[in-house]
Order: C-alpha cells, then sequence, then structure tokens
C-alpha cells in the first residue's frame, strides 16, 4: 500500500539490492560483464514493486547533500549508486537522484520548510550521498524514506527505502525517538515493505554517533 492509500499499480521498476556492501565494491561487482537471463535484466538485476510519491511529495527538492535542516534525530548516511540494468548494471551519471522522508516525531517537512528534503546528481561512477537521519514512523507505516531517480529529464524510477526491524528498536530507544512508544512490528504490518521482498531494506553500519547505509539502486 501506498501513502495515499493505493496499492502498487506497477512492477515496471528495476532496482538492485546491494545492502552495506562498499560503494566501490558495489559498483565494480555490477560493472562485471554478465550473460543476460530471458527478458534482457542481467543476473544482478531483480524486480521490485514501484511505489507512489505519496501524498508528502512536494516536487524535486534544493540540491544539497546534507538535508537535516536542524532536525534532531539519529543520523544517517545514505550511499547511493545508481546504475543502468538494462546495460550490464553500468553505472549512471548524471541522474538526478531526489529524497524526502518525516522526522523523528513522524512529520514531514510542507510550505516553505524543506528539512529532510532534497537532491543530489550522481557522478561519473553513479554516486551520490546524502546526510539525514533515521526517519521516524506515522500512520502505522514501516518507517522509511521516498526516493525518485530521473536520468533525463522525461523518466524518473519512485520507491522506498526501509529498514531492519532490530535496528529500528534499537534506535527509537534514544532520544528524541523515544518521546513517543514506538509501533510494534512495523514493517510486519505494511503491504509495501512485504511487497518489496526485503529488496529495498537497507542495512544500516554503525559510523560514529549514528551511521551509515549504502545501496545501489538500477533503473531500466
Amino acid at each position: 500500500m501506498t501513502d495515499d492509500g493505493t496499492y502498487p499499480s506497477s512492477r515496471r521498476a528495476l532496482l538492485l539490492a546491494a545492502g552495506s556492501a562498499s560503494l566501490a565494491a558495489l559498483a565494480a561487482g555490477c560493472a562485471r560483464p554478465a550473460s543476460a537471463p530471458a527478458g534482457g535484466a542481467t543476473p544482478d538485476c531483480v524486480l521490485a514493486v514501484k511505489a507512489g510519491a505519496g501524498p508528502n511529495y512536494a516536487g524535486p527538492g534544493r540540491t544539497r547533500s546534507d538535508v537535516t535542516d536542524g532536525r534532531a534525530g539519529v543520523p544517517l548516511r545514505l550511499e547511493l549508486t545508481v546504475v543502468r540494468a538494462s546495460a550490464g548494471c553500468r553505472p549512471l551519471a548524471g541522474a538526478a537522484v531526489d529524497i524526502w522522508q518525516a522526522d523523528a516525531a513522524g512529520v514531514y517537512s510542507e510550505g516553505r520548510e524543506t528539512y529532510l528534503r532534497g537532491v543530489q546528481v550522481t557522478d561519473g561512477a553513479g554516486r551520490c550521498a546524502f546526510r539525514t537521519i533515521v526517519p521516524g514512523w506515522y500512520a502505522g507505516l514501516a518507517p522509511h524514506i521516498h526516493f525518485t531517480v530521473r536520468p533525463d529529464a522525461g523518466t524518473e524510477t519512485t520507491s522506498q527505502f526501509f529498514l531492519p526491524e532490530e535496528f529500528l528498536r534499537e534506535v527509537y530507544a534514544r532520544q528524541p525517538y523515544a518521546l513517543r512508544k514506538p509501533p510494534r512490528n512495523p514493517n510486519a504490518h505494511d503491504d509495501r515493505y512485504r511487497a518489496a521482498a526485503g529488496t529495498m531494506t537497507l542495512a544500516p553500519v554503525a559510523e560514529g554517533a549514528g551511521y551509515r547505509a549504502a545501496h545501489t539502486v538500477g533503473i531500466a
């Protein structure tokens, strides 16, 4: 189910789940030649549910890496690599990547507010990074980070990242998340999480006072 209460209508988005491996290793692994199976997708690229942008999307955000705008929360560095699945998972340079999410209280910025929204353009290796926070929860949905990839002005891929429940329990015991009672097993009760079958779940690793999570996103 998407944020506006509807179910995904398409499985057209191609996304590559990569976990928390280093970006250099991810790019190198995707660049290795592979014989393509029937249907044209490479063995390393998997189909995942395409998600709607939801009611809190406000259009492309400001071009910046640090999107926190001073919002309190556990720091999260999100490192992304965008690859072209139909071209053997070749890294894609010059793609605009837009993210937006709720803050620790489960609230999105709106109006003139811009916190936790931003755009980065991938470099020559298909990489970009955001400094954000671990998202809070709202409306009984699994905590998530929305993103859209635009390789050009005419096409886009929209989906969301999820987080492991064990990780969320640890983070939500910390302030400012602990000001609210966290949901029990939020991922298990979210149709979107189940539909993604784990392919869009980040694997954060500790880094300083926060965490780092790397993921490779493949588009058609």
